[in-house]
């Protein structure tokens, strides 16, 4: 009897290993060897900055040509290189792109109207009243976004407002979900324009909350190229759809300096900017407070 048995199991069992090794040559689904290959030479980072969802999706593109290696915001030169030389194809242009913020108010230049208490978290905060800022759009400055940062690439200014550091910001997004302000945006390079406000009270009552708030002045909407810049909410928006349109005329009035022409990395600024500024808002701010 048991010799029975095992021999049914053992016939059960090959009948079955038959019938899954047909199905597997029937059933299998060719894939490209060199997708194995092209994501051996990606650099395994899964950020999503290429807007695929990992570097295996990247390989399974960059091989059926719908991708260029340079697409790639985390690989090297070199690696873009060999990806290329690899498949056979050139490496490609792709304009970087990076995490901006669009908020420049520090410590420096933002009231503080209360101190918050508690756990230390931006998200925290802005659960208790909006945290403690003046301006209930600004940066809390608890550095959830540097925290959320798996690449390095960011970190807390002496004034306390987050760095990107451009060189290494890969555009995962992570610091645009981290923010409980939502003050984070993924930008080409090329969008040499930036709002750095949220701010959505209009005139100069905002200046007594931040000094480089946004005022609605209009100015930048006048210099700019025709519907590039809108006032219409509040804050200056722009239409990037016109990015080609832009010009550093468009920042040059901004009497608080909310509107930059960036050439790289945000709040590269010296102190002697930081004095142009300042004198350029007094006027508002005693205008505002008689």
């Amino acid at each position: 009897m048991i010799l029975a048995a095992v021999a049914i199991l053992g016939g059960v069992g090959l009948v079955f290993a038959v019938l899954i090794a047909i199905a597997d040559r029937r059933l299998r689904v060719w894939e490209d060897p060199r997708i194995d290959a092209v994501e051996m030479l990606l650099p395994s980072a899964n950020c999503g900055g290429c807007g695929l969802p990992g570097c295996r999706a990247f390989a399974e593109a960059a091989v059926a040509g719908t991708v260029k290696p340079a697409q790639c915001n985390v690989l090297s030169a070199e690696g873009k290189t060999a990806i290329a030389s690899y498949l056979g194809v050139d490496a490609g242009e792709a304009v970087k792109v990076v995490a901006r913020i669009h908020c420049a108010g520090g410590a420096h230049v933002a009231r503080q109207q209360a101190e918050y208490r508690g756990h230390a978290t931006c998200a925290a905060a802005a659960a208790v009243a909006g945290g403690g800022k003046g301006c209930a759009w600004g940066c809390l400055g608890i550095a959830d976004c540097v925290r959320s940062c798996t690449f390095d690439a960011m970190r807390m200014g002496d004034d306390g407002i987050p760095v990107v550091d451009v060189d290494k910001c890969t555009a995962c997004g992570d610091c645009v979900t981290a923010c409980p302000k939502g003050l984070f945006e993924l930008h080409p390079v090329d969008h040499h324009l930036l709002v750095q406000c949220r701010n959505l009270v209009v005139g100069d009552a905002v200046l007594e909350d931040c000094r480089v708030a946004c005022t609605a002045c209009g100015k930048c909407v006048m210099d700019a190229a025709p519907k590039l810049i809108s006032v219409a909410s509040g804050v200056a928006v722009i239409d990037y759809r016109l990015n080609e349109l832009a010009a550093p005329r468009a920042a040059e009035r901004c009497p608080t300096g909310a509107i930059v022409w960036l050439a790289g990395a945000q709040f590269g600024t010296t102190k002697a900017d930081e004095a142009s500024t300042s004198a350029r808002v007094a006027p508002h701010l005693m205008g505002s407070a008689t």
